[in-house]
């Protein structure tokens, strides 16, 4: 069984490297898509693409909704969606890929640290399983993959 994975949410640790290095040292069969974790890329892909705004709003934008395309498009053709909440930034788009891909009926993984847990009860309410690290998100991909 191949599973597609998309990893959402916080991009300034390197959480989405210790998946992948997990996941490679389990030897486990999965696909890992995610958002463009390049900031500044993403932030300018309107401009660039659409061409250039002089209003940030108008550039913020065309950027969100290209973004928006490329997500949803990912989030629709993955099986399993991982949304990570950091504690430094508010991370508003894995709040909102979180409630995307539940009312896709994706099965989610939630993880954060323990001190979210009230601020995130109704995402940590969506998920199928909320963890703590990425070593546990691997541990869970691991054991969907043990008979697969």
């Amino acid at each position: 069984m191949k599973l597609s994975v998309y990893l959402s949410g916080e991009i300034h640790t390197d959480w989405r490297d210790d998946i992948a290095k997990g996941i490679k040292e389990a030897g486990l069969k999965v696909k890992l898509t995610g958002p463009n974790t390049n900031h500044a890329a993403s932030d300018d892909c309107g401009d660039e693409i659409l061409g250039k705004e002089e209003n940030n709003f108008w550039k913020d934008h065309k950027a969100a909704k290209i973004n928006a395309l490329r997500t949803r498009k990912l989030i629709a053709d993955a099986d399993i969606v991982v949304v990570r909440f950091g504690d430094k930034y508010k991370q508003w788009n894995a709040a909102f890929d979180a409630g995307y891909a539940a009312a896709l009926g994706k099965s989610l993984i939630v993880q954060h640290d323990p001190s979210l847990t009230h601020p995130l009860k109704e995402v940590d309410a969506a998920a199928l399983a909320v963890c703590e690290t990425p070593q546990q998100v691997v541990e869970i991909l691991k054991y969907i993959n043990k008979n697969g």
